[in-house]
């Protein structure tokens, strides 16, 4: 073990106090109305997606985000491709998104036939860079009306979509910009953010539409799910018709008028998000506490710094992350077998979207920033309820 990975893990050991028991990255807490709701959901029959809990998640998610709607679906994939649909994202379209994310970014884009571009990110938010984006664009696209058109492949830019990496904002307003002045449709990859403020106002405001997850090891957790975002009733409406497999309404009738999906969230699912977004509050206050306690810890460790939010954001911290000076880059894998060997579950970022196979001929930028992150990001125990062992050491 090198002098760098052994004082991580020391670090780690001394935030964590580990005692014997392994230390997952993440993991879900039911401390509130969880059972009484999938309860009642059973008790009642309404377990599928009709059910008062689905339209009551909706309502309390777009009061908490402070968007006008909120359509809740089974995944945050799902929440993405509609949105893209909903975008006009057509074949053939290419679409703006980072090469440092999580595959359901560009997944998405591949199910509407249309080809993912990739863009680098900034050290500073870990997420898309809008300087480096527009100096690109200037550079291999033209405007031609109302489309923005790449000029190396003729095919159209339709949209961008920003990722707010492990729930820490970009820059909104300069990548707002960006599509004011190239005609580009953003859509806010919100899969990691519920609860990270930007300039005071919660992610998901900036694009056309947004998309969330609650995968299980999200900040809240519906098992399964997620939801679209939007401040457009008509884009709700033909979001939720068209995750509802297209139907019409009628009181016994099957009728349906479009080639649409099966990705409504069922009630039982709502039900759990329902207990869940009830104690978002104390979740986000205790990991902003885990956070600040691995700040502290991590400031005086040599070869490595601990991920803060950006100076114009409030950021979740729903996955805490260490990045590894580029001169031990190289000591990643070690690190990882090391604090794993030692009970402390940490993980790499993804994989760049540029090197896998699916999409290793796709357009991209220079990735210069997003490669070099690749290699240095560590994921480390983020849980809300490891806010207890701080109390407890």
């Amino acid at each position: 073990m090198s002098a760098v990975a052994d004082h991580i893990v020391t670090t780690l050991r001394e935030v964590l106090d580990p005692k014997g028991a392994f230390v997952t990255l993440h993991e879900p807490v039911f401390a509130g109305n969880e059972w009484a709701y999938v309860k009642e959901c059973i008790d009642t029959g309404w377990v599928s997606s009709a059910g008062a809990y689905v339209d009551r998640f909706e309502s309390d998610l777009a009061a908490y985000t402070g968007v006008r709607r909120a359509v809740a679906v089974v995944n945050g994939t799902a929440a993405l491709h509609v949105a893209l649909l909903l975008a006009g994202v057509e074949r053939d379209d290419e679409v703006l998104v980072p090469a440092l994310t999580f595959v359901a970014t560009a997944n998405a884009v591949a199910y509407c036939g249309a080809v993912p571009h990739f863009v680098d990110s900034e050290e500073r938010t870990l997420g898309l860079d809008a300087d480096k984006l527009e100096c690109y664009l200037d550079e291999i696209a033209v405007v031609e009306g109302d489309l923005c058109r790449n000029r190396q492949s003729g095919r159209v830019i339709r949209a961008v979509v920003p990722m707010h990496t492990f729930g820490h904002p970009v820059d909104l307003d300069a990548l707002a910009a960006v599509c004011d002045r190239f005609g580009l449709v953003m859509i806010e990859d919100a899969a990691e953010s519920l609860g990270s403020l930007y300039k005071g106002r919660h992610t998901g405001q900036w694009g056309r539409m947004a998309t969330l997850s609650f995968n299980g090891n999200k900040t809240i957790t519906t098992g399964g799910g997620g939801a679209l975002l939007t401040d457009d009733d008509a884009l709700a409406d033909r979001a939720k018709h068209l995750t509802t497999t297209g139907k019409r309404a009628h009181r016994w009738a099957y009728e349906h008028d479009a080639v649409a999906y099966n990705y409504r969230l069922p009630n039982l699912n709502a039900a759990l998000g329902c207990a869940q977004l009830e104690q978002l509050g104390g979740f986000l206050a205790r990991k902003r506490q885990l956070a600040a306690r691995y700040a502290e810890a991590f400031a005086d460790v040599g070869g490595v710094q601990f991920v803060t939010e950006p100076p114009f954001a409030r950021s979740n911290y729903w996955l805490n992350a260490l990045l590894l000076d580029e001169a031990h880059a190289h000591e990643r894998d070690q690190l990882l077998a090391d604090t794993n060997d030692a009970g402390i579950m940490t993980r790499p970022a993804w994989t760049l979207m540029s090197s896998l196979p699916m999409y290793r001929t796709c357009p991209r930028m220079d990735l210069a920033v997003a490669e070099s992150m690749e290699r240095r990001l560590v994921n480390i125990p983020s849980s809300a309820s490891l806010e207890a062992r701080l109390v407890e050491a």
